[in-house]
């Protein structure tokens, strides 16, 4: 029976930093083939910018479920700071595994791919197809990763009928959350040119300043919506603000804000560009602004269908139904659901990207067992 705790360990014991592999999806390689997948090694980019990637699917027909996740983690921090090395997978005294990864996300790849050695061994072949795709650019660009393995699936007939993305979904205990959407996200820089002077001569120069004040005002204070059944009110969050001016005397030529919006399924990216010029042009027409947007738009699942399967099987395991979220920010379910039905689930996300990362051991085991319970409620369906 391959084990889920020595198959996480194995996998955080490859420091595995954005974007490099370091052995991470051999150790999963070496995990699957004996189990009868066919495995498929996908690196997309040049130089710096290449990324390993692995397909694997077992089984050619339908109904065909797939597993998203990634080996990519964040940096480790500084590693002093750890009570145990973050690459080392130790289990403390507490009964926490402890490593960069234990929760987001190498814990859930191992909890998969223990649960279908477990449904594998009580019955056999599915009448159908499992596949897992793995990416290593998840936790930078999203460039030559999971948006690419999408596109090779579907030129070589691969595309599943449902996916469930690994990432831990649970605040503070297994349970709690199934996400069932995203909210998009878009990203802008807004310049506010003026005349730059000395400030003792102000018929001279055309401060940028005021006018940026208040064009963030506009924006930050403006209600886009109230939210929807599934979703938080429209956000919108400037980051930062700067006229690059060091002297006291000088008023700066120009004036570049940063903000971010988190917007619900009342909103597309293109409405929104519409919507933001709409609220500036009544402040004024003196400004510059750009977008970027890596095709993270809104969605929602029908939760009556591939997100109940989810609840039940959480339900049958831990006895309780969690909750149909769409919180958190963006992960690669926005690229999978352009393809088919996705919903988000996996273990406890209280440390992820800290110092210290760790997940209980019970806890990947009790993921193992709700990802069994899913592939039997799946294929019994």
């Amino acid at each position: 029976m391959l084990n889920v705790i020595d198959l996480t360990q194995a996998l955080i014991r490859c420091a595995s930093v954005t974007p490099l592999d370091e052995g991470a999806q051999a150790v999963l390689i070496d995990a699957l083939e004996p189990l009868g997948f066919e495995c498929h090694v996908l690196p997309f980019g040049e130089g710096e910018e290449r990324i390993l990637n692995l397909f694997a699917r077992l089984g050619d027909s339908a109904p065909h479920v797939c597993y998203g996740g990634h080996t990519d983690v964040v940096p480790s921090g500084p590693e002093e700071q750890w009570s145990h090395p973050p690459f080392a997978g130790e289990i403390g005294e507490d009964g926490n595994l402890y490593g960069r990864g234990a929760q987001d996300m190498k814990g859930s790849v191992a909890c998969f791919t223990a649960a279908i050695a477990t449904y594998l061994e009580k019955h056999g072949k599915p009448k159908g197809s499992i596949s897992m795709l793995i990416t290593g650019d998840e936790e930078a660009l999203a460039v030559n990763g999971t948006v690419k393995v999408l596109e090779w699936m579907k030129e070589n007939g691969h595309v599943p009928d449902v996916c469930i993305v690994g990432e831990p979904t649970n605040p503070e205990h297994l349970g709690q959350e199934i996400k069932v959407g995203r909210r998009g996200s878009l990203n802008a820089t807004l310049t506010v040119n003026g005349t730059q002077g000395h400030v003792a001569y102000p018929h001279l120069v055309d401060n940028p300043i005021p006018r940026m004040a208040k064009m963030i005002d506009a924006l930050s204070s403006y209600e886009f919506d109230q939210g929807t059944e599934f979703f938080a009110p429209t956000s919108l969050q400037v980051t930062t603000i700067d006229v690059g001016n060091a002297a006291t005397n000088v008023v700066p030529g120009s004036a570049v804000a940063k903000f971010n919006i988190r917007f619900n399924d009342m909103w597309k990216s293109s409405a929104l560009k519409v919507k933001l010029e709409e609220i500036l042009g009544e402040v004024s027409t003196s400004y510059e602004i750009a977008y970027k947007t890596d095709g993270s738009e809104s969605f929602i699942n029908d939760v009556k269908g591939w997100p109940s399967m989810m609840r039940q099987a959480v339900k049958d395991v831990i006895g309780t139904a969690p909750e149909f979220t769409t919180t958190g920010g963006t992960s690669d379910a926005r690229f999978v659901t352009h393809y088919c039905p996705v919903v988000e689930y996996g273990p406890i996300n209280s440390t992820m990207h800290q110092i210290d990362e760790h997940v209980p051991v019970e806890a990947l085991e009790k993921v193992t067992e709700i990802y069994t319970r899913l592939l039997e409620l799946y294929f019994e369906n």
